[in-house]
């Protein structure tokens, strides 16, 4: 139970640590489009990215599936950058449930490559993957809902208390990751040497 309790902070720290801007940031990108009447769906949403990131995690950690690091390192900011220029693209405000699903996921297996060696390092000395795997999936669970929670009642209040228009507010704060996100991905741009 201890080695599910420490790969538990792991996952949760993977979210909510000062060093996990970029993932905290596709959140938001994800979660801006959504008010807090539309909770179940935003966990949902999250739910699919966390899929993707496990089933990343788990093929790294049993040696199957191999990206360099600088690609890795690259792809993240750059996965953020589509998720917020397509917030600032839409015309209209449907949500496209399906579509928002598999960029999550797709965008989750990507998201899952940046800690892959890491963790990959963490389980190989450890006889419980199983358990480690599980309790940092869950640990990365309970974060990123922590994250949404905290996105819908900033959209609660921006939008409902302040009253600032729903679709300003999305583009404003997706344009904002979106500069971040663009900022990251040019600074981490791979060798191609």
């Amino acid at each position: 139970m201890n080695s599910f309790w420490f790969y538990f902070v792991e996952g949760w720290r993977h979210i909510i640590s000062l060093d996990a801007l970029d993932h905290q940031l596709f959140i938001l990108a994800l979660a801006v489009i959504y008010t807090f009447k539309e909770w179940k769906q935003v966990l949902i949403l999250v739910t699919a990215f966390t899929v993707g990131h496990s089933l990343t995690l788990a093929l790294s950690v049993f040696d199957l599936l191999r990206v360099p690091s600088a690609w890795v390192e690259f792809l993240i900011p750059l996965t953020i950058v589509c998720t917020a220029l397509w917030n600032v693209l839409r015309r209209n405000q449907i949500r496209q449930i399906r579509t928002n699903y598999f960029l999550a996921l797709f965008f989750g297996l990507i998201h899952g490559l940046g800690f892959a060696n890491t963790i990959r390092l963490m389980l190989a000395s450890d006889e419980s993957v199983g358990t480690g795997l599980l309790g940092f999936n869950l640990g990365l669970e309970a974060g990123q809902v922590m994250v949404v929670l905290a996105i819908l009642l900033i959209t609660k209040l921006v939008v409902g208390r302040i009253r600032i228009p729903q679709r300003i507010y999305i583009f404003v704060v997706s344009a904002i990751v979106f500069i971040l996100s663009l900022k990251m991905a040019l600074e981490r741009i791979p060798s191609l040497s």
